[in-house]
């Protein structure tokens, strides 16, 4: 483990304002359940405080949350691109509207399921990154491109685009569609060059099917650790792709969309010509892998944007020394490393291997825990924990200002 790197990380950490850890006695813990049925008869007007909150639970810094969203429209209009953030970070249509309510042109899924979910509450403009290729997932694609006009899907074999070009044909409509660009990675995506313009001509040649232009996900440029390196590979993994953009441009077709990019390359993507826009997620959140890769101008920490995204945890035995028990454990953390961060303090470690326990260890610890206690944790990834949670508290000044269901969760097909 690097010492100074962890110490940097957490020296900015309670920068951003330490967390009291002290909890009075009496307090009473309300249920996810309670606090909806108070959120659905106004009765959040009171003002709980996050500290009443039965745990585990998920909050965010509604400041925090509001800030990293500014900062990231900041970047991208300095860079002359869009953001169109992925919604399979946090699931939740409130926090996607927020996000296209202040400058988003929209959002991307993962799942067909997820762009089920944030249409039916309202969201048109999506942009499904992953392939549809069974016929029950074609035939769902094309009954919601029925009813959402914004809905984008993307291909990446010509048998696909196929099926697709019939599924359309048979449902009556023209239906949208990226052509998904291997970054190198074969993970998806078709060979960039002449395979990529290839399908992009099938598709640009279908009746039953609209070309909107690419999509080039670079994942594994997302954690290199520092900038230098990161914008390296980035700009190498994106040359084949914005070559592809180019030779479609030439051929006459459209590239009106070249989406990509992620939080770790938010700032790196635009430097590929004809790049339009950034599909960048954790940065709403952040959590213990985004802020070890390093920034532009800190090699050990990442603080373009804030930790926003918290689970509070309840102190269960504190009798052994050197160590306490929590009640948050794989289950409410995942088992995801780093593993998460106790807010605001130092000198201590913190561990989610158990299902139901987490633990902490200390070592010249800031401070040590009483039964009943509760803190906060930095998430380790914040994507898989969401998936944990019903819903997520939005927090303002310690007291809680929204509920917001994570109405996306679970939604894997």
């Amino acid at each position: 483990m690097n010492t100074s790197a962890s110490v940097s990380r957490r020296r900015f950490l309670m920068g951003g304002g330490a967390t009291l850890m002290w909890i009075p006695s009496g307090v009473k813990g309300y249920t996810g359940h309670e606090m909806r049925n108070m959120e659905s008869g106004g009765g959040l007007g009171i003002g709980v405080s996050k500290w009443e909150l039965d745990t585990p639970a998920l909050l965010v810094d509604l400041d925090k949350l509001d800030r990293n969203i500014q900062s990231m429209q900041t970047m991208v209009a300095k860079n002359g691109i869009a953001s169109r953030p992925h919604a399979k970070t946090h699931k939740c249509p409130e926090i996607a509207k927020l996000q296209l309510a202040t400058g988003s042109i929209g959002i991307c899924v993962a799942k067909l399921s997820e762009a089920e979910v944030m249409f039916s509450h309202g969201i048109e403009e999506i942009l499904l990154t992953t392939s549809n290729v069974t016929a029950p997932k074609i035939l769902r694609a094309m009954t919601l491109r029925k009813s959402c006009k914004g809905f984008i899907q993307a291909v990446d074999t010509v048998r696909n685009a196929e099926d697709l070009a019939e599924a359309a044909r048979e449902a009556g409509i023209v239906a949208d569609v990226v052509v998904d660009v291997d970054s190198s990675s074969h993970r998806t995506g078709i060979t960039p060059g002449k395979p990529a313009l290839g399908l992009a001509q099938i598709v640009d040649k279908s009746p039953s099917l609209r070309l909107r232009g690419i999509l080039c996900y670079d994942g594994g440029s997302q954690h290199v650790h520092g900038f230098g390196k990161r914008r390296e590979q980035t700009l190498g993994r994106l040359a084949a792709a914005g070559e592809t953009a180019r030779m479609m441009d030439q051929s006459g077709l459209t590239t009106e969309i070249f989406s990509g990019g992620g939080t770790g390359t938010y700032n790196i993507d635009h430097e590929t010509a004809g790049f339009t826009d950034v599909q960048a997620g954790s940065y709403i959140f952040m959590d213990a892998q985004y802020l070890a890769i390093g920034g532009a101008n800190d090699d050990e920490t990442y603080s373009d944007f804030q930790p926003s995204l918290t689970i509070m945890t309840t102190v269960l035995n504190a009798q052994y020394p050197g160590r306490a028990t929590t009640d948050a454990g794989a289950k409410s953390c995942t088992i995801n490393k780093p593993w998460p961060i106790v807010s605001g303090e130092t000198g201590m470690a913190y561990t989610s291997g158990s299902d139901e326990f987490g633990t902490i260890r200390y070592e010249n610890a800031s401070r040590v825990y009483d039964v009943g206690d509760k803190l906060e944790l930095v998430v380790s990834h914040c994507d898989p924990v969401v998936n944990l949670y019903d819903q997520i508290y939005g927090i303002r000044n310690d007291k809680v200002e929204k509920v917001w269901p994570i109405a996306a969760r679970g939604s894997s097909i």
